[in-house]
């Protein structure tokens, strides 16, 4: 497909199928990713990929643990502000309308968070981290590099969900996975085949018009 058929049809899918990914995909990938650019040719992105009993190993261990106290950093903090919370409970009614779970049944909604430990079932983590003498514009390099990947696991057949929510569990992932505590565990980018017959698959994503998010200067 080409580059806009990518960015259209990319979605954060939550159910996937359970076919294996093979490596050599992910390498190419990968490796094509490098080319995303950086301040500086910084390249401050590093990953873990995980699959087979060494994702599930993880994943008992997530599911058994608790969340960071405190966090490492807070992904959540624009929704302090009601203009960002109305875009969150807005993707939150659709996503949960889709699984036909009630705003009162916080049972069923907490089961579905949890899902986000064993990334809905996606049979490849990425586990994004860089050091954590990066600062704001690497971050935004990272950003970079995670959306190019994504755009090619599209062009791959592929598709992706990005899980700031592994942030809640840094420090348990890299004692795990033996990572120094001078590093910063991002977030996760669960990969795989989507289940098209899921339903939260295929809820309607609302987006903000592009004249509230752009001004457009000097042109005719």
């Amino acid at each position: 497909m080409n580059i806009a058929e990518a960015v259209a049809t990319r979605r954060s899918v939550r159910e996937f199928l359970d076919t294996p990914v093979p490596l050599a995909t992910i390498e190419r990938v990968l490796d094509q990713a490098r080319m995303t650019p950086s301040g500086c040719n910084y390249q401050p992105w590093e990953a873990v990929v995980l699959t087979g009993a060494p994702l599930k190993a993880l994943q008992d261990v997530l599911l058994a643990a608790k969340a960071d106290d405190p966090l490492e950093y807070n992904w959540a903090a624009p929704g302090a502000y009601p203009e960002y919370q109305a875009r969150l409970q807005a993707v939150g009614a659709a996503m949960y309308g889709a699984l036909q779970i009630e705003r009162a049944d916080k049972a069923a909604r907490t089961d579905f968070m949890q899902a986000n430990l064993v990334s809905f079932g996606a049979p490849v983590l990425l586990l994004c981290h860089f050091p954590k003498f990066m600062k704001e514009p690497q971050w935004s390099d990272v950003g970079m590099w995670l959306q190019t990947i994504m755009l090619l696991l599209r062009g791959e057949g592929l598709d992706s969900c990005p899980q700031e929510y592994m942030g809640n569990y840094g420090r348990t992932i890299k004692a795990h996975l033996g990572l120094s505590a001078d590093t910063m565990l991002f977030c996760g980018l669960a990969i795989g085949w989507r289940d098209d017959d899921a339903p939260v698959n295929h809820f309607k994503r609302e987006r903000v018009p592009l004249d509230q998010q752009v001004k457009f200067i000097g042109f005719d």
